[in-house]
């Protein structure tokens, strides 16, 4: 049996865990069974946001006429699109790598644990005082063999198709189809529903759906009631919420509804590791399991599904595992984007779960117009919503949408982190015409209601 110091399971966001224990001397398995940097990179956010950049472009001169700009598109290579971004995911596995000191040993294979503290992977058993699991999640398994996630598209290892069928309303399910049509393969997306991005707060949520069918071929109240693949091809029977019944055909039938965890590969019952009642692992505020000495970060907790967070919490991690702190690490909030056209990024509540918690709020909803940079994109429906709490001024929430909505909610968070008093966003300088320029009268609007409640109090 190989003994350690730190064994750690998944080679995602958890590989600068394994650097950072090993540059103090530590030894450390690090098991991986696919490729080192894990989901993001390889599979995800990365790859995805690359091909995004393509679909903004195509979007622009397809929309040049909005400025009074004649222009065309004359050919998109779109083989050529999925070439570059397929290059740089096969570059992630051994730049990862190439980082690491002997002090490291990478397992390729799927861990699993014999017991608390006992590993087992291709036949060799390990053991470390300490483990950590960060085995992320995965996306649901397709309803038919031939169908795709957003797994197998990076990389592509089939022909770009001409025309694709995704099932799904999240944010996955909305880049993707953005992605697609803008590239001129012949989209569908289809919604169980009459909504996209449901978990966003409604005000956004209704804005982007009146944005997002300009640009995408979408069939509310629809799902799939069956799936025939024949000369490499996907014939759907389609079935909306009257029972009619269509057919509709596409080279490539894409799911994304949805992630679960990785925790039924490592063998937990072999442990005294507690699980959810969704198959996630439970925690303590420590990061520690039910198993004195696992811990447990990133997605495959299920509490915060987000990059960031995991690389947040591995980073914290380190610093307690070599007792460089003993805190734990409380979030003071946690923002999101979907980069889609239209872009949304949000912190902090929906309105509807303010009300649901029976929170006191006061809330504004601002266009962009103040802001010269912002009237340049000849948009109209960018907005800013604040919640806030009427007492202490504290902002609660924060949903942008509209260009670049991902960058403009960093001044926000920087509020929220250092001082949390949405009166800073009054007062501080903006360089005029900046697109930040826009935040300034949603803030205004939004003290000027705190301050009529007062009065109302």
């Amino acid at each position: 049996m190989k003994k350690f110091d730190l064994i750690i399971i998944g080679g995602g966001r958890a590989s600068n865990l394994a650097l950072k224990v090993s540059k103090a001397g530590k030894k450390v398995a690090l098991i991986e069974k696919s490729a080192l940097g894990g989901t993001c990179p390889n599979r995800g956010c990365v790859p995805s946001k690359l091909l995004i950049g393509y679909a903004h472009v195509a979007r622009s001169i397809k929309e040049a006429s909005r400025h009074f700009i004649d222009a065309s598109i004359n050919s998109i290579n779109v083989d050529k699109i999925f070439e570059e971004t397929n290059k740089f995911v096969s570059q992630i596995d051994s730049s990862y790598e190439s980082k690491f000191n002997e002090n490291v040993e990478v397992f390729r294979g799927q861990g699993s644990f014999l017991s608390n503290n006992v590993i087992k992977v291709n036949e060799e058993e390990l053991t470390a005082p300490i483990i950590v699991i960060a085995t992320g999640t995965r996306p649901m398994k397709p309803e038919h063999e031939k169908a795709w996630t957003s797994d197998d598209l990076f990389p592509l290892k089939t022909k770009v198709p001409k025309s694709i069928t995704i099932v799904g309303s999240g944010f996955i399910a909305c880049e993707l189809a953005n992605f697609f049509s803008a590239i001129d393969v012949k989209t569908k997306l289809l919604v169980r529903s009459q909504n996209l991005l449901s978990s966003e707060d409604e005000d956004i949520s209704k804005i982007f759906k009146s944005q997002f069918v300009n640009n995408v071929d979408i069939l509310f109240d629809t799902s799939i009631n069956k799936v025939n693949y024949k000369n490499n091809s996907f014939e759907l029977e389609l079935i909306n919420k009257n029972n009619e019944i269509q057919v509709h055909t596409s080279e490539a039938l894409l799911y994304a509804t949805g992630r679960k965890a990785n925790t039924d590969t490592l063998s937990l019952e072999n442990t005294s590791i507690e699980l959810d009642d969704r198959g996630f692992i439970k925690r303590d505020k420590f990061f520690e399991t039910s198993a004195k000495g696992v811990y447990v970060v990133g997605d495959a907790s299920g509490i915060h599904m987000l990059q960031h967070a995991a690389a947040y919490e591995v980073n914290h991690l380190a610093k307690y595992l070599l007792k460089e702190i003993s805190e734990a690490l409380s979030f003071k909030y946690m923002p999101h984007a979907v980069f889609t056209e239209p872009e949304i990024a949000s912190v902090g509540y929906s309105e509807k779960k303010a009300k649901d918690l029976q929170i006191d709020y006061v809330t504004s909803t601002t266009n962009w117009s103040a802001s010269a940079k912002a009237m340049a994109s000849r948009l109209e429906y960018p907005r800013t919503k604040f919640i806030v709490d009427p007492y202490t001024y504290e902002i609660l929430a924060c949903h942008l949408i509209g260009p670049d909505s991902s960058t403009m909610m960093h001044q926000i968070l920087a509020v929220m982190h250092i001082d949390n008093d949405i009166r800073h966003l009054k007062d501080m300088l903006y360089i005029h015409p900046a697109l930040s320029e826009a935040i300034l009268p949603a803030a205004v609007e939004v003290i000027g209601k705190i301050r009529k409640y007062e009065i109302k109090d």
